[in-house]
């Protein structure tokens, strides 16, 4: 029978994410089958994966946005039947002749593909199996006014409010997750699910997906993981455990203190008071201590009016340092893609808050400026647009990357955007800075691709010769209206120092990574010497200096701070 180990948590950020990834990576190491498992998420990093099998069905009869771009409910199949009739299908076809980006391979092909939750996706590379939907089922992704993404077993449904997701949805969703997990269970030895803020939510505790309904349809056992960083801790973890059901609170076998920094010893005390209290065992104090994993959303980031910077505290001097300034959108979206540059030495990537003072100064400052993807590249366009982002990028005489949303930005604008953004208006202006025009459509592309670099199509990646990996993950579709270089495929554009692309993670790739870090030291002038390290543009699995990866790295703070014997058959293996 499988064993299920739900990672729950006594609020956001406590590190469930990381701790399931040890125990997965821990358990694949010792021979074990495991998948993880998270019923729902809300999160703007998101990765393309196979869809699960079986789950194609599921779906197709759901009575919302199918990825062909069925919105019954926002009345916009109507609305594209009528353009059909009035010649936009001839359009696609031509435009399919032309360069058109944003669509390729058979609809079957491209159907295969769903999209989950970072976290999912790197819990089971930790795992050693292949990540599919069933990891994510349910995933929300905010855009803003109180409005998320549906997407589920990895296909792109309406813009819900929360009101309208539980009331109109959350029984289907919840029906989704559990075949999921049902599929899971049948295949793998150990299920490690992962919960979502805190489990002792008393107001969603009839409606709690990811925590309570997954703990009971799995007929999980729990552990609770409390933060004691933000001060509380014993608090917060008693407070938790008595909030919660009596047929959950049974299910508690054992409580781990996360993000502790100095002698452990220090909190025996209040261990033996708290075990004594509660029933439950304390298992484990895990140090402070970051295993190098993608962040799960935008949590870690600053906030929208705060600077924040990473890759700062490397040791490398000012006067060698070079810096990236990216604009911290409200809706930003996988953010992740700047972590690989924020890992190189020497290089800092500075989140600019969007106010007109910070936006001119950053990038007077900067040596490169990258746009990230944006879950809602109209509205996130409209904010640049309100501080001045635009006039400070023309003044801006270094190399630019628009990554996804941000490529769309680059453009000449956008029609179609009443789809995308929260307002009613169809055209937006882009920057200009790329001669591309962005339509937006109902409907969603995904794909994992793998794309040879032409290195002469850019300056910005002189000397790349060679496949990139990465993934696709956007609405709308991008055609050149001008003659422009496209140096990583049809996805992307390039002119200048300016570059724009559809492909995610494209700065994982070693050899992109490097061309780009040492054009953009030239034009600051910078002599600086690149560390070349392995990098299969996988996000995740590069190997440090000691030959360890984050999985690892993840894996033995499991197994050196928790007592694994304390949870039995099959982590005492």
């Amino acid at each position: 029978m499988t064993r299920t180990l739900l990672v729950a948590g006594t609020a956001s950020h406590v590190g469930k994410s990381t701790i399931a990834a040890g125990l997965c990576r821990m358990l694949a190491d010792r021979g074990v089958s495991v998948a993880p498992f998270k019923g729902q998420n809300m999160s703007n990093n998101a990765r393309v994966v196979v869809r699960a099998e079986g789950a194609s069905d599921e779906t197709a009869s759901r009575p919302v946005e199918t990825q062909q771009g069925q919105r019954e409910q926002q009345g916009q199949q109507g609305q594209h039947e009528q353009r059909e009739q009035q010649g936009q299908q001839g359009q696609q076809e031509q435009r399919e002749q032309q360069p058109q980006q944003g669509q390729s391979g058979t609809q079957a092909q491209r159907d295969q593909w769903g999209e989950i939750g970072v976290s999912q996706f790197v819990q089971a590379r930790a795992a050693r199996m292949t990540p599919t939907t069933d990891c994510n089922p349910v995933l929300l992704k905010p855009r803003g006014d109180g409005e998320s993404q549906l997407v589920v077993q990895g296909v792109a449904h309406e813009h819900v409010p929360a009101g309208t997701y539980y009331d109109d949805y959350w029984e289907d969703a919840r029906a989704a997750a559990e075949r999921s997990y049902r599929r899971l269970a049948s295949e793998h030895e150990v299920v490690i699910a992962e919960g979502a803020g805190s489990i002792g939510e008393i107001n969603l505790h009839d409606r709690d997906l990811a925590n309570v309904e997954t703990a009971r349809f799995a007929d999980a056992d729990i552990l609770l993981l409390v933060d004691i960083e933000r001060g509380g801790a014993f608090a917060s973890l008693y407070g938790t455990i008595e909030l919660l059901p009596d047929s959950l609170r049974e299910r508690v076998v054992g409580a781990v203190i996360t993000k502790f920094r100095g002698d452990p010893s220090l909190l025996e005390p209040g261990i033996e008071e708290i075990e004594a209290k509660t029933g439950v065992p304390i298992l484990g104090v895990v140090p402070y201590d970051d295993p190098g994993l993608p962040e799960e959303d935008s949590v870690g980031l600053p906030a929208t009016d705060e600077r924040g910077v990473l890759g700062d505290d490397d040791g490398v001097s000012p006067e060698r340092r070079l810096r990236v300034a990216v604009p911290r959108l409200p809706r930003i979206s996988n953010a992740t893609d700047l972590e690989a540059l924020a890992d190189e030495p020497g290089v800092s990537v500075a989140f600019v808050p969007l106010e007109e003072r910070a936006v001119e100064d950053e990038l007077a400052d900067a040596d490169a400026v990258v746009l990230p993807g944006s879950k809602n590249t109209v509205d996130d366009l409209h904010r640049l647009h309100d501080v001045g982002f635009g006039a400070a990028l023309e003044r801006f005489d270094g190399p630019i990357v628009g990554l996804c949303g941000g490529y769309q930005m680059l453009g000449e604008r956008i029609t179609n955007a009443s789809l995308e953004g929260t307002g009613t208006v169809d055209v937006v202006d882009g920057f200009g800075l790329l001669p591309v025009e962005t339509e937006f459509e109902a409907g969603k592309h995904l794909e994992q691709t793998a794309i040879t670099v032409d290195g002469d199509g850019s300056r910005l990646l002189d000397g790349v010769d060679g496949p990139v990996s990465g993934y696709e993950i956007h609405a709308g579709r991008t055609r050149v209206t001008a003659p422009v270089g496209q140096p990583i495929g049809d996805s992307s554009a390039a002119q200048g120092s300016v570059l724009g692309t559809y492909l995610h993670g494209l700065f994982d790739n070693e050899s992109v990574r490097s061309a780009f870090l040492s054009t953009v030291a030239e034009n600051a002038g910078i002599d600086r010497q690149m560390r070349i390290t392995a990098d299969d543009g996988s996000g995740g699995d590069s190997a440090g200096t000691n030959g360890s990866t984050p999985y690892d790295r993840a894996g033995a703070l499991v197994e050196e701070h928790i007592d694994l014997e304390a949870l039995g058959e099959p982590f005492d293996r």
